[in-house]
């Protein structure tokens, strides 16, 4: 057999395989996905004025003081023995002292394994609350009342206890400020 037919055949192979794996698998599950979980299959993405800001589903970072913090992400993973981990870990603490968080909840101080995780616990949450409060000038009941109604689970294995989505919440959070602003009256 010459080289150039071992060359078509294997071509033609690759064209077959990539057809079927592509063609007819996939394309009728992302249709299926569609139909099934349409927000999902799209992205999950959350939009304000139209615009898209982010993805219910991926953690974005907040470095403001006006939102809520997730949890540290981009950190490679380190065993629990490995120095760095102990000091990455002792640094988050000092900082979360400094506003006003003496005993972190475990999320606000251990990087994502993923760098993505859109959800802190309900603990990790109302840490921040009272300097949500102060920065927002808020009253602290309002804010726990906006964080029961973005609690989620537990739902199957998705989370163990209840948690938070870190971006959902800042959004209601910026609705609740325009709210707030608008109805004080003018000094």
């Amino acid at each position: 057999m010459s080289f150039t037919t071992q060359l078509l055949r294997g071509i033609r192979l690759t064209l077959l395989l990539w057809t079927l794996t592509v063609v007819v698998i996939t394309l009728p599950l992302l249709g299926v996905a569609r139909l099934v979980a349409p927000e999902a299959a799209a992205g999950s993405l959350l939009r304000r004025d139209g615009a898209v800001v982010g993805a219910r589903l991926i953690g974005q970072p907040f470095s403001s003081p006006r939102y809520l913090q997730g949890r540290p992400a981009g950190a490679p993973n380190l065993a629990a023995s490995n120095p760095e981990l102990t000091q990455r870990v002792a640094e988050a603490a000092s900082s979360w002292e400094l506003a006003g968080v003496s005993q972190p909840a475990p999320d606000l101080l251990l990087d994502s394994a993923s760098g993505v995780d859109p959800h802190i616990s309900l603990a990790a949450a109302r840490q921040q609350l009272p300097r949500l409060a102060r920065e927002r000038r808020l009253p602290l009941a309002e804010l726990e009342r906006l964080l029961r109604q973005h609690q989620e689970g537990p739902l199957g294995l998705q989370a163990i206890e209840p948690v938070v989505n870190v971006l959902g919440f800042n959004l209601a959070l910026d609705a609740l400020s325009v709210r707030a602003a608008t109805s004080q009256p003018a000094p």
